[in-house]
């Protein structure tokens, strides 16, 4: 099984999501494990019941602080736990915008709504006062406006007629302590998912001037120029030609620059069948570790090897001024 993801869980209170969260990490099949609880508030009781098992907890208290000094209080306990990913249960503190940047799409969080309706508080109310038919929840990424990161998923919980605030309440809690550690664990996985790794590569591909899609024996390729005749620069190989990995075909400027990749970085780069011999390399995806800057860089530097040169004329001119 591949290394479990590592999770910080900051909480404000009894943390139920964070229980929920936890005792879906004792699952020997679940992708992540939990480094750290911490909290703003020493007494929350939700500390008590990870210390109870067995989880590593932080407490230090806002009052006194400026925003910022106390977040990078709580930033420096999660860096030394270990965690890739912030999951907020309950944290009833506005995080600053600097803490959110340092963990922007590494940080998730569950809201009693299904968003965009009813950001903030009192949402129960605010949809029973809607005349709302069904109420819910949402898990998503955390962006520096309240409530507006992209959604991941959500669960439509039916308001019925003799409804007040805390009985949907607490319908909404079970909805949530499901949602949140399966989307969770799908999120941090999401690196291995084909169609997650080909979005991004089909994203950065066709950010480039004059590119288009076009499939090859069954594999996505991207070419610049026109339908007729435009040039591929890259491929996405997934168990194409009997090869195990999902990767990322590119040309290199040189055999020697290819030879030189492969040397360098073996577990990254490697020859791909009926490529190899004209200059192509492969760049694996499928790691969980890949570095999306880079493979940008390597379309870029593909796409300008068979782009029309009035392309990469106008660019060279721009990168003058």
């Amino acid at each position: 099984m591949a290394e479990k993801a590592k999770l910080a869980i900051l909480i404000s209170g009894r943390g139920s999501n964070m229980a929920a969260l936890l005792y879906a990490a004792k699952s020997p099949d679940c992708p992540y494990e939990i480094t750290l609880v911490a909290s703003n508030d020493p007494g929350a009781p939700g500390l008590k019941l990870a210390e109870a098992e067995s989880i590593p907890t932080f407490a230090h208290p806002h009052k006194g602080l400026a925003r910022e000094a106390h977040d990078a209080i709580i930033h420096d306990a999660v860096i030394r736990s270990g965690a890739q990913y912030v999951v907020l249960a309950g944290y009833m503190r506005i995080l600053s915008d600097d803490f959110v940047r340092k963990w922007m799409d590494h940080m998730l969080n569950i809201h009693p709504s299904l968003l965009p309706k009813y950001k903030g508080l009192d949402t129960y109310q605010r949809a029973i006062d809607a005349g709302d038919k069904v109420a819910g929840c949402s898990v998503h990424l955390v962006t520096p406006e309240l409530d507006d990161g992209p959604v991941l998923a959500q669960t439509e919980v039916a308001i019925l007629a003799d409804d007040d605030a805390d009985r949907l309440a607490s319908r909404i809690l079970i909805a949530e302590h499901q949602l949140y550690p399966a989307t969770v664990a799908k999120y941090v996985t999401r690196q291995a998912d084909p169609d997650w790794i080909l979005a991004q590569v089909r994203e950065r591909a066709l950010a480039l001037e004059e590119t288009h899609e076009r499939a090859s024996f069954g594999a996505p390729g991207w070419r610049v120029g026109s339908e007729k005749s435009g040039k591929y620069f890259a491929y996405f190989a997934q168990s194409h030609h009997g090869e195990a990995s999902i990767a990322l075909l590119v040309k290199t400027t040189s055999l020697d620059e290819q030879s030189a990749l492969l040397e360098a970085e073996p577990d990254l780069y490697y020859l791909p069948k009926f490529y190899g011999k004209s200059g192509w390399i492969a760049i694996r995806l499928d790691t969980g570790r890949t570095d999306w800057d880079h493979i940008a860089s390597r379309l870029y530097s593909s796409w300008c090897q068979v782009a029309p040169k009035r392309l990469t004329k106008m660019i060279a001119i721009a990168e003058q001024f």
